[in-house]
């Protein structure tokens, strides 16, 4: 079996699905799905206003800053 750094996505999904089954099972595998694949509220809107004022500019900077944290702790 490939690592998990080796599989595809589907390929992961399938391999994290057999994991929840084989520890949660059928029922708690079911349960987990349903609560976290029906999502909850109205994502559109809400996106709406989380990035409410936010620019190209502001997301270039976050990603510099966040790149620069990476760096630091990597070497």
């Amino acid at each position: 079996m490939a690592t998990q750094n080796q599989m595809t996505d589907d390929q992961f999904e399938q391999y994290a699905l057999g994991v929840l089954g084989r520890e949660l099972g059928v029922d708690g595998l079911a349960r987990f799905l349903r609560l976290y694949r029906s999502g909850k509220g109205d994502y559109t809107a809400e996106r709406q206003q989380w990035l409410e004022g936010v620019t190209i500019d502001d997301i270039i900077a976050d990603i510099k800053r966040i790149r620069e944290e990476d760096n630091r702790q990597t070497h």
